[in-house]
């Protein structure tokens, strides 16, 4: 059976809003500084000890509160259940969160505090708008599992396991000499399942939004799209002009390289110029409960909005998984898609641990579990995820992807199953 897995660069989707104002990867360091070196391994607990676990947020940031919380709560809340069941073999789980308030400085006293001083046996979660403690974090060998990749720092450093799992070689450049590959599946899906042939593709006059903007349009375009390229001013932005022109261009879909805000407001202009489209995509980071708020002014638009990721819908209650996840978090105001994956990695890292029980829990062990991590699915809750070192980047993968459209009153309903929804498809380069 040919291995399935969701593809990076559609993940990339995730981080349009931080793309707008920036991300870094910190130093590059050559592969002999990550594996040699008198690295001192986090002391195994003894008796009923706890385990403790570090998780980094970027709470506070330029892009705004709540923006990057999500994985953050939904992994305290599988902990805060771990620990009311007895935790990991009699050893409570002992969270230490940092907040780096979304500034490189900030993350590099987060990642000294909690692996050198807190001493952590591994990171779960990571949400970091800036990750440049990541060489630090690879240089302890400390394992960072179910990271979300808004930069390219899980395609780049060894010990680091991102929630959606890497190909590259992870020796401290980027993928494959600088270049990230992903695949066209999300345009595939809707070329296939819903006929869709003209697509815009929505961008501010802004240089990471254009080149986000640019990736977009290449896939549809290898797709066989016709493609309607929209830019409008960061400052001032005209988006009722844009939206009058994709009506007329005849636009099926409306994907974006633009932030919430500018999304709300796009979707505004459509309602009010009378662009009907069959989606407007979205990504997994907006798979929220906060829909009918965020886009209180354009019922329209909002109930074309369409959502793509690599995880189970969160509201499929109909799943034991996410009914036990919607259990444990019914005390959250809102419920998200980046919650539910925080919930995984929180599992993740407690498979982990659990493995090393017996031995001892530590961060080499953890890390050696992780390192054996093949198609990985939380339960059900992941599209498998693999983490292999490839030496050439792939050219083609079968790739699968979960999908879901939002209805008022229903909230986000999903379009069949994640683990048969697969293509075959190219991989496309692109630069982080």
């Amino acid at each position: 059976m040919p291995r399935r897995r969701r593809s990076p660069a559609a993940e990339t989707a995730a981080a349009v809003l931080l793309l707008l104002v920036g991300t870094a990867c910190g130093s590059r360091l050559p592969e002999s500084d990550f594996e040699h070196g008198g690295r001192t391994d986090a002391p195994a607990p003894s008796g009923a000890a706890p385990v403790r676990v570090g998780i980094v947020t970027s709470a506070t940031s330029p892009v705004g509160g709540n923006a990057f919380t999500g994985p953050r709560d939904g992994a305290k809340a599988w902990f805060d259940r771990l620990n009311a069941h007895g935790g990991i073999d009699g050893h409570p789980v002992e969270v230490h969160e940092c907040d780096d308030g979304g500034s490189g400085v900030g993350n590099n006293t987060c990642v000294h505090r909690l692996v050198d001083e807190d001493k952590v046996v591994a990171l779960v979660a990571t949400t970091a708008l800036d990750y440049a403690g990541a060489p630090r974090v690879s240089r302890a060998r400390v394992p960072d599992i179910g990271g979300q990749p808004i930069g390219a720092a899980y395609d780049t450093w060894p010990h680091l396991y991102g929630i959606y799992g890497s190909l590259a070689p992870r020796d401290g450049t980027p993928g494959w000499d600088g270049k990230l590959y992903g695949g066209t599946e999300v345009y595939r899906y809707f070329k296939r399942e819903k006929g869709a042939r003209t697509a815009a593709v929505v961008s501010y006059n802004q240089a990471s939004s254009a080149a986000y903007a640019r990736l977009v349009e290449q896939g549809l375009r290898t797709e066989g799209y016709k493609v309607v390229t929209e830019e409008v001013d960061f400052a001032l932005p005209n988006f009722r002009a844009a939206a009058a022109d994709l009506k007329q261009q005849g636009a099926d879909l409306v994907f974006d390289a633009i932030d919430t805000h500018g999304n709300a407001q796009l979707c505004k202009a459509m309602d009010q110029v009378g662009a009907r489209v069959i989606a407007k995509v979205t990504n997994v980071q907006n798979w929220t409960s906060t829909v009918p708020e965020d886009y209180k002014d354009s019922p329209r638009c909002r109930n074309a909005l369409w959502a793509t990721g690599a995880s189970r819908n969160y509201e499929d209650t109909g799943n034991a998984a996410v009914r036990r996840f919607r259990d444990a978090t019914k005390g959250l105001k809102t419920h998200s898609q980046w919650q539910l994956e925080g919930w995984a990695a929180g599992m993740w890292f407690t498979d982990a641990a659990r493995s090393c029980a017996r031995e001892g829990i530590t961060r080499a062990c953890v890390d050696a579990f992780m390192n054996r991590s093949d198609r990985y699915t939380a339960d059900g809750l992941l599209l498998p995820v693999e983490f292999e070192r490839l030496a050439e980047p792939p050219k083609h993968r079968r790739t699968c992807l979960s999908v879901a459209r939002w209805r008022d009153g229903r909230g986000w309903v999903s379009q069949g199953d994640m683990n048969s929804t697969c293509f075959d498809v190219p991989q496309l380069p692109y630069q982080p």
